[in-house]
């Protein structure tokens, strides 16, 4: 039955999370936003709401290590696995905002969350410092949208489908998509905790690589139909913004309800190889500003390295 309701849960959280993203996207281009500050917010925030769904609940029924282990792991594979699988399938030219602004705001929340880490304990106090910081980015990208009117390069992208979502319709998907995502979390994590009882594996463990990959599959849908329609704002702002919501919403939000102790583990490797692959990819976006089909294989490959390490 526990794999019944993991792959349910799975299944759930992918459709909802589309329904979330193309709800939020016809909404957002309503009000004439552009297509990068669209996945830097609207798409990386519902592409990861399965993150904040997942590691709520997991924090409030006692489950920490898979709180944490499905951002960590998330934020990994989303760098390591879904962007190289993306760039391996179609380079990806890189925006000059997306290294002058996006990154440095990634490696940051990375960097405080071992700051943060280093008392093994995530408080109260820290997750309402990403919370504020999070709303303020946004903030600012928006404002930054509006006053470079940046929406007319929405005619440069394929987003006709989204745009033809009148406003009932663009809020009945939102609300539907919030409902599957809550349901979607609740059965995945029924089940993984059940799986990692049955067979004695730590919830560690199963939080960075099932639950972690099983949260990531919208983001590795949307990314990867994003790369194969050539909409790289969409592609590669979704994913740099998914990994910023990941830590600033997710735990932040996580640690504001209940707060969340860090293992040794999380912090002697988990955090290293985050941090790790965030810095490889600043190089790897710096050289011709893209990112090819070779760097894509050296992510991937870094996140078959990961995983050995994490189940040997």
């Amino acid at each position: 039955m526990e794999y019944v309701l993991l792959i349910i849960g799975l299944i759930v959280l992918v459709v909802a999370g589309e329904l979330l993203v193309r709800g939020a996207v016809g909404l957002a281009l309503k009000f004439k936003i552009s297509p990068l500050v669209i996945g830097m917010t609207i798409v990386s925030t519902g592409t990861s709401a399965p993150e904040l769904l997942v590691s709520i609940r997991a924090a409030i029924d006692g489950h920490p290590e898979l709180a944490i282990g499905n951002v960590l792991g998330s934020n990994i594979a989303n760098l390591a696995l879904v962007l190289g699988l993306s760039t391996m399938l179609l380079p990806i030219a890189i925006n000059r905002t997306t290294k002058t602004l996006d990154w440095p705001i990634m490696l940051l929340a990375s960097v405080l969350f071992y700051l943060f880490g280093l008392n093994r304990n995530f408080d109260w106090w820290e997750g309402l410092i990403y919370v504020l910081g999070l709303v303020t980015f946004n903030f600012y990208l928006f404002w930054k949208s509006m006053r470079d009117n940046k929406s007319a390069l929405i005619d440069d992208v394929d987003l006709e489908e989204d745009a033809k979502l009148n406003l009932p319709k663009s809020i009945i998907y939102i609300l539907i998509g919030i409902v599957g995502l809550t349901f979607g979390a609740k059965w995945l994590l029924n089940g993984a905790v059940d799986i990692a009882t049955n067979f004695g594996v730590t919830e560690h463990i199963i939080g960075v690589t099932i639950i972690a990959f099983g949260t990531s599959i919208p983001e590795l849908i949307t990314s990867v139909m994003a790369a194969l329609k050539k909409q790289t704002d969409i592609s590669v702002g979704n994913l740099i913004g998914s990994n910023i919501f990941n830590l600033m919403a997710v735990l932040g939000i996580t640690s504001l309800i209940k707060e969340i102790p860090i293992s040794d583990q999380v912090m002697q490797n988990d955090v290293f190889w985050m941090l790790g692959i965030a810095l490889l990819l600043f190089p790897l976006m710096a050289v011709k500003n893209r990112i090819g089909r070779l760097s894509g294989a050296i992510l991937f490959a870094s996140y078959c390295i990961y995983i050995y390490f994490v189940v040997s």
